[in-house]
């Protein structure tokens, strides 16, 4: 073992222990801890449930736009929350609650390296790209989809809030020697975003699928128990880049684990890319109604 490998675990295990002790980490969100304890309760009606979601008037736009994107696929407007929650169902609604509580407690100000809204884009593209095509390929967990897509890069948002210093050190070497952000948050964090996030929906005891998925949405075929959600979640990410429609920064150069293609039942790269280029359309008119 070299001296730049003994490096970078002495970094890896003093940010762990750092994220571990984190005192002040956001807290779930009231409306949250209320929500899941209603959908909990078999005797909750779509109107109690609306009314506590309600509350919040952010929260409430953000479900109703989510609802009403070209990719979420719902075939009427829904206007009202009680609707949405009658069409979309008990488990859909929690996920998205719990997503969106999340990114909301993460809303960091813009800065010299960080682009709010570039970032809110790209993880509702890619959980709303995640959610159609489970829909697509027929994988019967798609809210589950759509959380995790959502959450994907959680782990950015927490080094840009936690870890300022190093986080314009990350930027900088993307920006003056070309590294890849991947590989700088390594070699000055000693882990990565991914595993960020992981520790992170580990300390909020979230579902071990949606932490699984987090940490292996770069190379989803290194999943032990849900590689068909971390493919699926990896290539809406993915086709972010491609298509060149909600992309982020810190995906430049992302590579795409072909091992996919035998996860996910598509056959040959030549089937993939006509996959992908059928989405193109629904990006952009997902994109152009991007206004949050």
């Amino acid at each position: 073992m070299n001296n730049e490998t003994v490096d970078i675990n002495e970094k890896r295990e003093k940010n762990r222990k750092f994220l571990m002790n984190i005192r002040n980490l956001p807290s779930i969100p009231m409306v949250m801890t209320e929500a899941s304890s209603l959908l909990e309760n078999p005797r909750t009606s779509a109107a109690e449930l609306g009314k506590l979601i309600s509350k919040d008037q952010g929260l409430t736009a953000k479900i109703l736009s989510v609802a009403n994107s070209p990719l979420y696929g719902l075939p009427r407007r829904v206007s009202t929350i009680e609707f949405a929650i009658v069409i979309l169902g008990f488990d859909h609604i929690k996920n998205i609650v719990i997503a969106l509580s999340m990114i909301e407690a993460f809303k960091n100000e813009n800065g010299k390296n960080w682009n709010r809204k570039a970032y809110w884009s790209h993880s509702l593209m890619t959980a709303s790209a995640s959610k159609r095509i489970a829909d697509d390929l027929g994988y019967n967990k798609t809210s589950e989809a759509f959380t995790a897509g959502l959450l994907h890069d959680l782990g950015i948002a927490v080094i840009q809030r936690y870890f300022k210093k190093e986080f314009d050190e990350i930027c900088l070497m993307n920006e003056e020697q070309g590294i890849r952000h991947s590989n700088a948050e390594k070699l000055v964090l000693g882990m990565g975003h991914h595993e960020i996030g992981q520790i992170l929906a580990d300390k909020w005891n979230l579902p071990k699928s949606l932490g699984d998925t987090i940490v292996n949405h770069h190379l989803p075929s290194a999943s032990e128990k849900n590689k068909v959600l971390s493919s699926i979640v990896h290539l809406a990410d993915f086709m972010t880049q491609r298509l060149g429609v909600g992309d982020f920064s810190w995906d430049e150069n992302m590579e795409l684990d072909t091992n996919i293609l035998q996860i996910l039942n598509m056959g040959d790269a030549v089937y993939l890319d006509r996959f992908i280029q059928s989405y193109e359309t629904l990006f952009r008119s997902q994109l152009e109604m991007l206004t949050i």
